[in-house]
């Protein structure tokens, strides 16, 4: 039994159902507010200065601040994380799917706080994606609704820019960005480094068959 199961056993009942839906409607609901007074975007955006000055409610509001301010790509972007969250929640059940949308959560705050960066919610919505591609990889989706194209082919492009990032980045960066990415590692970490042991280990094993 892993920690994941041994955590569900006990607190499973604090996993929230259609988490992602909620956080897909409380999305459109503030892209419709900050349209109406653009001011809005900074009264609960993640900043850490203003959050040590009593605006805690901003360690949750951000994650509602859409990343776009045009109605396509924020009905694009809604749809399909409302497409990921769907897959996740019936892969992992409401309770993990909680617990990896919290640890992300922190991760990204951490990030702010210790490290000075502005995620805001990309890399955690960036997160979700990965784990969708972890379940999902061979998922075919439309871009534009027209070009298809897998899961696990954007993610390994995706995951080529974050890598180039942590290359080129600042240490600081760099250290945000394993921050921000923290609910992927934890989760998925102790399975990537088991698959590459165990293809290093059948590589040897051919080469010496060979």
């Amino acid at each position: 039994m892993t920690w994941l199961d041994k955590l569900e056993r006990r607190l499973g009942f604090l996993g929230i159902p259609g988490l992602m839906r909620i956080v897909v409607a409380f999305n459109a609901l503030v892209f419709l507010l900050v349209r109406l007074n653009p001011g809005f975007r900074f009264v609960i955006d993640l900043d850490p200065g203003r959050i040590r000055h009593g605006e805690i409610w901003r360690l949750i509001t951000y994650i509602f601040l859409p990343q776009s301010d045009s109605f396509l790509w924020v009905f694009l972007l809604l749809w399909f994380l409302w497409f990921i969250g769907e897959g996740l929640e019936q892969a992992w059940g409401a309770f993990r799917l909680t617990l990896y949308f919290i640890v992300g959560m922190i991760g990204t705050t951490a990030a702010a706080f210790f490290f000075g960066a502005r995620f805001s919610n990309s890399m955690l919505y960036a997160s979700l994606f990965f784990a969708f591609a972890r379940f999902y990889p061979d998922q075919v989706i439309y871009i534009f609704f027209i070009l298809p194209a897998k899961i696990k082919w954007i993610a390994w492009v995706s995951a080529a820019f974050l890598l180039l990032g942590f290359v080129v980045g600042t240490n600081s960066y760099r250290m945000a960005l394993v921050a921000a990415m923290a609910n992927y590692l934890i989760f998925f970490g102790p399975e990537i480094i088991h698959d590459a042991r165990h293809r290093g280990e059948v590589s040897a094993r051919r080469s010496r068959y060979a």
